[in-house]
């Protein structure tokens, strides 16, 4: 089969691979008919190459139909259609129990000291092969998806598997007051479907995004964007009585705009020989804090920081001092994608498109257009907000 393959930083390939097969009674096999690429990816494509060996399949944003099934899978048959959830969990353990599917003990991966297993994402999360391919195992596949209906095209069923409930977790973090102001720092794919859930919700949005394109894609959701201009802390502070958002979204993660001389130390540990890189990433502070430090700056005192942007630096310095001073709660982690799906499906399937799916999707293209496509989503060039590759699509048209 073909799939979307590490090469080293900034340089994906489109290979010929073999064939998923089943490895266990209670995996299947699915037909990729959709898979995206995430803001997520990027972190792979920039910055966490010491994590991934060449070859490794990325993608963990999946949907397509069953064409394989292990002995011990019973809620699944061979032509139903799916969605696969981007955390591998099990349903059972206590952990997915409380509704922490992303902690699932089942697929933990202990020798990181990280949660449940992922799709496509570096050893930290398990080096599971992901779905950016034309066939996909999914372990555990009696829990481990999200069975939906044939009538509705792939886009509105394939952010199931990650950014969708991952921005309403976001939202249910921010503990928003009702009525209250809720700030959302980023509009990349999340931001955008953060602003929109909160907006849905009743909650005043104040978006900050510096990318023109996608700040005009939020105000079609009539969501109120900002530049990120010097300024942007003092405007949203004077939009709130002078006291800040009630709550603020992080929706960029580490790889924030500003903080140069971090940018540099993140490319120089990435450069390093693996066995030197992989402690410094695990265990010195990496990230660029600009998006959270701006949060910090933009809430209010007693209000909520909900983090949906990836961090990954152990040793990040962090204002504790104002933390603690301004009472502010923080929120985090990797989406429970099973516990949302409930809620989110109906909505989904909802004729009237609450959340805009329909206008998400800025490219969709074959899978042999990856490797253009990681370059333009992590340039942001082209109005690029969201990618969606067919691996079974041979029309080059927009490739």
């Amino acid at each position: 089969m073909k799939a979307v393959t590490w090469q080293g930083r900034r340089n994906v390939e489109v290979q010929e691979v073999p064939d998923p097969r089943i490895l266990k009674p209670t995996d299947a096999i699915i037909e990729v008919s959709s898979t995206a690429i995430c803001g997520s990816d990027l972190h792979l494509y920039e910055i966490l190459g010491p994590f991934l060996d060449q070859g490794d399949i990325l993608g963990h944003e999946t949907m397509g139909t069953v064409v394989e099934t292990g002995a011990d899978i019973h809620r699944l048959q061979v032509g139903d259609r799916v969605v696969i959830p981007f955390n591998i969990s099990c349903g059972d353990c206590f952990m997915c129990g409380q509704g922490l599917q992303s902690q699932c003990e089942t697929t933990q991966v202990r020798d990181y000291g990280s949660g449940a297993a992922l799709f496509g994402y570096t050893k930290l999360y398990g080096q599971v092969p992901g779905g950016q391919a034309e066939l996909l195992r999914v372990p555990l596949a009696d829990y481990n998806h999200v069975k939906v209906g044939k009538d509705l095209p792939d886009h509105r069923y394939l952010f199931l598997s990650d950014i969708l409930p991952t921005a309403w977790q976001g939202v249910e973090y921010a503990a928003v007051p009702p009525g209250g102001t809720v700030a959302v720092i980023g509009l990349g794919p999340v931001g955008q479907l953060v602003a929109r859930v909160a907006a849905w919700r009743g909650y005043r949005v104040l978006a900050i995004e510096p990318e023109a394109a996608r700040r005009a894609m939020a105000t079609r959701h009539g969501i109120d964007s900002f530049d990120l201009t010097d300024d942007i802390a003092e405007q949203v502070i004077d939009l709130t009585d002078g006291r800040g958002a009630d709550a603020v979204i992080d929706a960029v993660g580490m790889e924030a705009h500003g903080n140069p001389g971090v940018k540099v130390a993140q490319h120089a540990i990435g450069s390093l020989p693996d066995a030197l890189s992989r402690p410094l990433m695990e265990h010195a502070g990496v990230d660029r804090l600009a998006a959270l430090s701006l949060a910090i700056e933009i809430v209010r005192r007693g209000g909520t920081i909900s983090l949906s942007g990836v961090y990954a630096g152990m040793a990040d310095p962090l204002p504790m001092k104002t933390l603690f001073d301004k009472q502010i709660a923080l929120r985090m982690g990797q989406c429970n994608v099973k516990r949302w799906t409930d809620d989110l499906l109906p909505l989904v399937e909802d004729p009237a498109d609450p959340f805009g799916i329909d206008d998400l999707v800025t490219h969709r293209a074959p899978l042999a257009a990856a490797a253009r496509l990681y370059d333009v989503f992590q340039r942001k060039t082209d109005g690029c907000v969201k990618v969606v590759l067919d691996p079974h699509a041979t029309d080059p048209a927009g490739a």
